[in-house]
């Protein structure tokens, strides 16, 4: 969901989009370009929205061709459910609460919504990702491009944040007496995707750029917790800066 001042800067692009003259075509493409801007990722499966910052370095073979390295941190929070977990992790949550009810742990009593259980987290990510990009040079201050497909490497980390006793003892277990679905303080975990997407650069000098761009990947991080995988929308918007020498035939 985007908030105001999401809306507010994708406002902006398109009307500076809408106000630039795009007659003519570009008569000077740098070799190189850097990028670094705002980003937010959106997992809609687990909940999780995480703000951050992405940076890219490509190179350009041909005006219509670049090669490049993306890197993107971002951090926020996620909310996992039951019924997202794994069938026999889920046997093992509804054979434990009744057993704690008759034990008498904290928290454990026969009015609690269970059926309402979430898990709340605090998730920090990094993904770096190489891919070609397909570019169109036809308007003068306006350069599009296509990622046909990237990938690369997802690393998260999620850290619990249990809001009460049933969910503490749910995820990190009774010491000694019973086990919960985490080993330790948080979960780590990083595996390959796949993704694609694409954007728009406009063009105020030969070296200088406003970026926006979107990209839709595909992962199944946690697999021995989660039973399915996740698709991740990025956005990003930032400054992106040209340099070397024309290549321009």
């Amino acid at each position: 969901m985007f908030d105001k001042h999401r809306a507010i800067v994708i406002a902006l692009g398109i009307i500076f989009f809408a106000a630039l003259p795009l007659s003519g075509q570009q008569s000077y493409v740098s070799r190189f370009d850097f990028y670094a801007g705002y980003s937010f990722l959106n997992s809609p499966k687990v909940n999780l929205f995480e703000n951050g910052a992405a940076f890219q370095v490509g190179v350009r073979p041909t005006t219509w061709l670049s090669v490049g390295f993306d890197f993107n941190a971002a951090a926020g929070d996620l909310k996992i459910t039951p019924t997202q977990l794994l069938p026999a992790l889920q046997a093992q949550l509804n054979g434990a609460i009744p057993q704690y009810i008759a034990l008498g742990v904290p928290g454990f009593t026969t009015t609690y919504n269970y059926p309402g259980l979430y898990v709340p987290a605090h998730s920090t990510t990094q993904t770096y990702a190489l891919g070609p990009e397909l570019v169109y040079r036809h308007f003068s201050k306006l350069t599009l491009f296509l990622r046909p497909v990237y990938a690369g490497i997802i690393h998260e980390t999620a850290t619990p944040q249990p809001q009460d006793p049933v969910v503490k003892t749910l995820v990190f277990g009774i010491p000694g007496l019973a086990p919960g679905l985490l080993a330790g303080p948080n979960k780590t975990d990083h595996v390959f995707f796949v993704g694609f997407g694409g954007g728009f650069d406009i063009l105020f000098s030969k070296h200088f750029a406003w970026r926006m761009q979107a990209d839709l990947v595909h992962d199944h991080l946690f697999s021995d917790l989660l039973t399915e995988g996740r698709y991740t929308v990025r956005f990003s918007c930032g400054p992106a800066f040209n340099f070397g020498p024309n290549i321009k035939k």
